[in-house]
């Protein structure tokens, strides 16, 4: 059984960011949109609604919601830096270069062609990759590939073979294992990846991070994990 996973098309338009959020159901690797910033310089990038993000660097970039419904990126210093975000349940992650040049690993690329017989660059704009993931060799290859500045999801058109989708949902279980210890269970439901259990915040957005490292490509993600209420404050 196969599954094809395809990249959603966004354009570079300013217009099309601000459906970035609310189009885009889950992250993995490739991150979704790339932006850059130089040291000392800031970047607005609009978006209709914000629940929540995460930087894995803050020295790096410093990331505001301002009151105007965008989104501030602030340089920091010379690096790269990942943010998660999410609204009305959905999630994406941005990968921001702060004074640098997309990172080219030539070694990278020829692995991943070596183990993905089915591997197929194009020059076109929407699908600049078109390759059946047959083997967790492949797999691995990609992404390795994929955590380089090659390609962005929406640029992708995957095509999966059932036994390599479950070695990858091994891998997502394992990661839940260790952010919830127990507490949550994850299963496909086709090319799917459903996620259900009770947790806290923090619990919630690093198990997401895990799919982020484990995963390859563009899943939809049916988010059933709750999050406990909020305690009432004690003078209430």
């Amino acid at each position: 059984m196969r599954f094809l996973l395809s990249g959603l098309d966004l354009s570079a338009r300013a217009v099309a960011l601000t459906l970035a959020l609310g189009s885009l159901p889950a992250a993995a690797w490739p991150v979704d949109w790339v932006h850059d910033v130089e040291p000392g310089r800031e970047k607005f990038v609009k978006l209709p609604q914000l629940d929540w993000f995460e930087v894995d660097d803050p020295s790096v970039v410093q990331v505001e919601w301002m009151e105007s419904g965008e989104l501030l990126l602030t340089g920091k210093k010379a690096g790269r830096a990942l943010v998660l975000l999410g609204a009305q349940g959905k999630v994406a992650v941005w990968r921001v270069r702060v004074g640098g040049k997309p990172v080219v690993d030539e070694a990278a690329y020829t692995a991943a062609q070596k183990a993905c017989p089915d591997f197929h660059p194009t020059p076109l704009e929407d699908v600049k990759l078109t390759v059946t993931v047959q083997n967790e060799a492949c797999r691995k290859a990609l992404q390795v590939l994929f955590q380089t500045d090659a390609f962005e999801a929406r640029h992708l058109e995957l095509t999966f073979e059932g036994k390599v989708l479950q070695a990858q949902l091994v891998s997502v279980q394992e990661g839940a294992r260790q952010v919830a210890k127990g507490k949550v269970q994850a299963k496909y439901v086709g090319a799917g990846l459903v996620l259900e259990g009770n947790v806290s915040r923090a619990e919630h957005h690093k198990l997401l991070w895990e799919v982020l490292r484990r995963s390859l490509g563009r899943f939809a993600i049916d988010d059933q994990l709750v999050e406990p209420e909020p305690a009432p404050d004690a003078g209430k």
